[in-house]
């Protein structure tokens, strides 16, 4: 029987102090198990334990970044934050397809350019939407960059994206696919390339 919210949260408050790796990853893990249904409680669970000061910093700060690795996938601003991205933050995307048509089991090939008004800290993902065979889209988001974007200054991110032809979850097939490109939780530019067989 799984156990709720309010039953699991006193045991993570006091694991999450304990000096073994081990220990506090499955704490983490479970932090970002609970981001899915109830983020709030979680945020604020860590924002305590920051202030208390039982944990060592570098470690509370890991284990902050992987409790909060699907919620900020999902683009969640308050996890941004947490993290020290801006969501709001003025900042333009452009993403160039140097491959605008690539065949299953070869790479897809793009670069994103970044740039700001002041000097920016951006964590910068991808996302790939995928049409089924069933007619149904699939949306994927891929890490791409955690860096810094210099004011005035055009930051350039390249990627090469395998797209594997025999990949567990999910089956690709030919057609027209989306890319989009997340910047501190928001979609900043778009674009689509055609998959071959």
């Amino acid at each position: 029987m799984a156990l709720s919210p309010e039953q699991t949260v006193p045991l993570l408050d006091q694991l999450h102090a304990d000096p073994t790796r081990y220990v506090t990853r499955s704490v983490a893990n479970h932090l970002n198990d609970l981001t899915k249904t109830v983020p709030d409680r979680v945020f604020d669970l860590l924002q305590s334990w920051h202030s208390a000061g039982r944990q060592a910093d570098q470690e509370l700060d890991w284990m902050t970044r992987h409790a909060l690795r699907t919620a900020v996938k999902a683009g969640n601003p308050k996890a941004l934050c947490m993290l020290g991205f801006d969501p709001g933050a003025d900042v333009s995307a452009l993403v160039v397809m140097d491959t605008p048509s690539v065949r299953i089991g070869e790479a897809l090939r793009f670069r994103v350019q970044l740039r700001a008004a002041q000097d920016l800290p951006v964590l910068v993902d991808y996302v790939l939407s995928f049409p089924s065979p069933s007619g149904k889209t699939r949306r994927k988001t891929f890490k791409l960059k955690q860096s810094k974007v210099q004011a005035g200054e055009r930051l350039v991110l390249d990627k090469r994206h395998l797209l594997k032809g025999n990949a567990a979850t999910f089956t690709l097939v030919a057609g027209r696919h989306h890319l989009e490109v997340q910047v501190n939780g928001v979609i900043r530019a778009q674009a689509s390339f055609d998959v071959t067989d």
